[in-house]
């Protein structure tokens, strides 16, 4: 049987009572496992993992779309991390015996159904992208849902790839969809409040500056913790893993005078990740492998 992922990313980390019933939507589609959801108060952001075949779970992603749609309005809402919609992001993942180019039909077949029966206008990305100046997402998205609302008709570059050509949803903005290789989000956290730090280390250590091979950073302060973030997609972690890039934050901080607080695994990584012992070494907090092990929730 053909397997496949999905994250969808929801703009909403506050209110639980929100999300849940985003989360029942995923449930009421047979055939799909919701395996992992996370929110974060700071991001103002959940992430939300399930596991299906390419048909159901793409009726799950298009369910949970619809339902966030109707509660989250990116009108209100705020947060640290970029977004361009209530659901802001929507990658399918080749599991066992499926394929990156069943992920590309499954996520092209999503954004038109979305486009079409939700009029969310829907933007590819990764593996799916439709022209090479989508395939990195904070390209898409690097502008945020204000600045697009304004641009979307009037500059061709931000023209969608399915739904509303001229026009964002008026409360659930855009979605990107995409197909890509396991990623895993790792964040690390400084003693520091010090927000220009994180910025300064984010930069150095992802692959588009010059830094390391398959690493998206940022740099973010988190008001609930008090504290400075180096917020990470680690996307080829075979090329640069875990302990390497935390071993670089570490030394780049420990440059300026200051250390790693801890680290933090937002959703699941597969376990050829996080050999024995890593966890400790990298101060991950909270690390429980029998929820954060996709091989462990198959």
């Amino acid at each position: 049987m053909s397997l496949v992922e999905c994250v969808p990313n929801f703009s909403e980390g506050r209110d639980a009572a929100n999300l849940a019933p985003i989360l029942d939507a995923i449930r009421s589609v047979p055939g799909v496992k919701l395996i992992d959801h996370s929110m974060d108060a700071s991001h103002n952001r959940a992430v939300v993992t399930l596991v299906g075949t390419p048909a159901a779970a793409s009726e799950a992603a298009f369910r949970a779309i619809a339902e966030a749609a109707r509660r989250i309005d990116l009108n209100r809402h705020t947060g640290e991390h970029p977004r361009i919609g209530a659901t802001d992001v929507v990658p399918f993942v080749p599991l066992e015996g499926s394929s990156m180019e069943e992920c590309i039909r499954t996520a092209h077949a999503l954004g038109a159904r979305v486009g079409k029966e939700l009029s969310i206008p829907v933007y590819f990305y990764e593996a799916a992208a439709r022209t090479p100046a989508r395939r990195n997402l904070p390209d898409v998205r690097n502008i945020g849902y204000e600045k697009l609302r304004e641009a979307v008709a009037a500059d061709p570059a931000r023209v969608p790839d399915e739904g509303p050509r001229d026009r964002l949803h008026a409360s659930a903005g855009a979605t990107v969809i995409g197909a890509r290789n396991f990623l895993i989000a790792f964040n690390v956290n400084l003693e520091t409040e010090d927000v220009a730090v994180a910025k300064e280390i984010a930069k150095k250590i992802r692959e588009k500056d010059g830094g390391l091979p398959g690493i998206k950073a940022m740099g973010f302060f988190l008001d609930d913790l008090k504290c400075a973030q180096v917020s990470m997609n680690v996307c080829n972690f075979e090329a640069t893993g875990l302990e390497r890039v935390y071993q670089e934050i570490e030394k780049l901080a420990r440059e300026k005078g200051i250390a790693i607080r801890m680290s933090e695994l937002v959703g699941l990584a597969p376990r050829a990740a996080l050999t024995p012992g890593l966890p400790e070494r990298i101060r991950l907090r909270d690390f429980d492998p029998k929820k954060q092990i996709v091989e462990e929730l198959l």
